[in-house]
């Protein structure tokens, strides 16, 4: 039997709204989704986040989304399968509303939000702090730094707290870690806050020699490791940052523009230009990356997507922090002659061609020894980040087998500072070796993360190959 129906409200004038469902227990179970289904359809299709609410008006289920009428109108096709923990709420499921954002970041941020306020009884529950991500801006160093963390306390072990993270500012909990990474990394093209470990002071002369990693070089960060933003204006960026976490992204601009024509006005005309480029990269957070960028956009059908494909390489190395900077090392020649290295280098999982470097070997007799070139290249490209004069890339990848990667850790262990992550990919059998594992990786050929490896050794090897005919080319003309 079902249960007494449950009259909707009526508006001021004593009539039902034009949109209102019908009473519960008026209709059938497969009537009810099929109009839920109908409904979702004819929403418009932007970004924004949903609430699924029962025959009492309850809010009972928050998500967001991409795209609201494919997302929504997943829940209520016949075939639907939501697994245990929301199948459930189909059967109780009665009405939805919806909230348009601006954007994915703005519907992960709202969707945050409203979790934590109304916490629905088919969310996870947020109870265990290390479980969910958590984001966090420093507040006691020279140059904030944002990251996301599991860890919101910041105490160790040891039952000693972290440093950096006394007194900071601590979001969330929030439900998805990748797109709580995405939405950082977004945001890092507008406000160029750091994201690295690094302890920077601003009055250290050794700042000035130090070479910034590659998020300088695509404009991502303003680099207060290499002295090249006071401290006073990074720390605006970072607040603009913190505030656009809790701002519409339409207020926020406005604010921005009467900011930047006051400056103007002051004849402040750095900080009127820094103001008017942040404006518009907010205004384009979420155009696709294009060649001005200093991007490969045609290279990018290699991973269909990348931020996929590192997540998958970051579990399968076991690495605690997402990759962001991959560079792939190769050599090639022709029976030993003209012998060459390249190495190219991979951002969030597309090619960036300005940081690709291509090395002429000259320390090897006869040019016929693949793992001295190796230690070469890799010599003569980390010899400044085994100073500690700049970082090292997440990832570095061998075109090889396990000679190669221990051709390469050779070099690395002469330097003073090691890096991260190495490893070689090895043809035909495309098995992965990692540094200090007995075992090599085999993974599926659909995998993402294998996929990525292969697309950056592909391209250090067409590199490679690229230079070798160029010298080779060069040298038969001058035979002539």
């Amino acid at each position: 039997m079902p249960d007494d129906p449950d009259l909707p409200s009526l508006d001021a004038e004593g009539f039902l709204p034009a949109d209102t469902p019908p009473a519960w227990g008026t209709e059938a179970d497969d009537a009810r989704l099929s109009r839920l289904l109908r409904r979702a359809r004819d929403l418009p299709a932007r970004p924004g986040v949903y609430l699924m609410k029962d025959h009492k008006g309850v809010v009972i289920y928050v998500g967001k989304a991409a795209n609201l009428p494919d997302r929504v109108s997943s829940y209520f096709v016949p075939s639907a399968d939501l697994g245990p923990k929301k199948q459930p709420m189909l059967s109780v499921v009665h009405d939805f509303d919806i909230l348009l954002c601006e954007g994915e970041w703005e519907a992960l941020l709202t969707e945050n939000r409203l979790i934590k306020d109304i916490k629905p009884k088919f969310n996870v529950r947020l109870t265990d702090d290390k479980t969910f991500p958590y984001l966090v801006v420093t507040t006691r160093e020279d140059f904030p730094r944002v990251f996301v963390t599991r860890n919101p306390s910041g105490v160790t072990e040891g039952g000693e707290q972290e440093p950096h993270m006394r007194g900071a500012r601590v979001f969330g909990p929030f439900t998805n870690a990748g797109a709580l990474r995405e939405a950082v990394q977004l945001l890092q093209r507008v406000f160029k806050f750091r994201t690295c470990k690094l302890d920077i002071v601003e009055a250290d002369d050794r700042n000035r020699f130090f070479r910034p990693c590659l998020l300088h070089a695509i404009n991502q960060c303003t680099a207060p490791c290499a002295a090249k933003i006071g401290k006073d204006n990074y720390a605006r960026d970072v607040e603009l940052f913190v505030r656009c976490l809790s701002t519409k992204r339409s207020t926020l601009v406005r604010e921005m523009e009467d900011q930047m024509r006051e400056a103007s006005a002051a004849l402040r005309f750095e900080k009127a230009a820094v103001l008017r480029d942040q404006i518009k990269a907010l205004q384009r957070l979420d155009e696709r990356a294009s060649r001005s960028e200093g991007w490969q956009p045609e290279a990018e059908i290699t991973i269909l997507d990348p931020a996929a494909a590192l997540r998958s390489l970051q579990k399968t190395l076991g690495l605690d922090e997402p990759i962001r900077c991959l560079e792939g090392i190769d050599i090639a020649h022709l029976q030993g002659n003209e012998t060459v290295g390249s190495k190219v280098c991979f951002i969030d999982g597309r090619p960036f061609k300005s940081e690709y470097r291509r090395y002429r070997i000259s320390s090897v007799e006869g040019g016929n020894d693949d793992y001295a070139s190796i230690r070469e290249v890799v010599s003569r490209r980390y010899r400044e980040a085994g100073e500690g004069h700049e970082l090292y890339p997440d990832v570095i990848l061998i075109d090889g087998g396990l000679g190669q990667l221990h051709a390469a850790l050779e070099a690395f262990a002469i330097l003073d500072i090691r890096p991260p992550m190495v490893i070689s990919l090895a043809k035909k059998e495309e098995l992965i070796y990692v540094q200090e594992r007995s075992e090599p990786i085999r993974l599926s050929r659909e995998n993402l993360g294998l996929r990525l490896c292969q697309a950056v050794r592909d391209e250090a090897h067409r590199f490679a190959q690229h230079y070798h005919h160029v010298l080779r080319k060069k040298k038969t003309l001058e035979e002539e």
